[in-house]
């Protein structure tokens, strides 16, 4: 999150943090941020079930989101299913692919464009 940060920051991006799933929903909905990094382990909530939550709540569900993770099986999950995330990058990640990604997915402006909006689809046996 460290590096990330920074890289964000010495280019001028505003950078909001959270250490897990609830406080970065919580901020997403608040904040609603341009896009999402978001990491696939993490404390309490994972980061695929986070993402399910913003794709399905009004206020978050058009915000870009790119996976992170370090861990192999969870990469092999990320690419085996739909899950409505836009983008993803395996840790480490250099600068030039954080600015590769984030101008694939915001233009000129900083203004959002999903490539493509995914069906989110709920699990089996869950409420929708």
């Amino acid at each position: 999150v460290f590096a990330l940060k920074k890289i964000l920051r010495s280019a001028g991006f505003i950078t909001l943090e959270a250490l897990d799933a609830e406080t970065g929903l919580d901020i997403a909905r608040a904040e609603k941020p341009d896009l999402i990094f978001l990491d696939i382990i993490l404390p309490g909530v994972n980061g695929f079930a986070a993402l399910r939550t913003l794709r399905r709540d009004p206020l978050t569900r058009h915000i870009p989101v790119i996976m992170i993770s370090d861990n192999e099986q969870a990469t092999e999950l990320f690419f085996g299913s739909r899950i409505g995330a836009d983008d993803f990058m395996k840790k480490p990640f250099s600068r030039f692919e954080v600015f590769a990604r984030i101008e694939r997915l915001l233009d000129a402006d900083m203004i959002p464009r999903r490539i493509a909006v995914a069906s989110v689809e709920p699990e089996p046996g869950l409420p929708e």
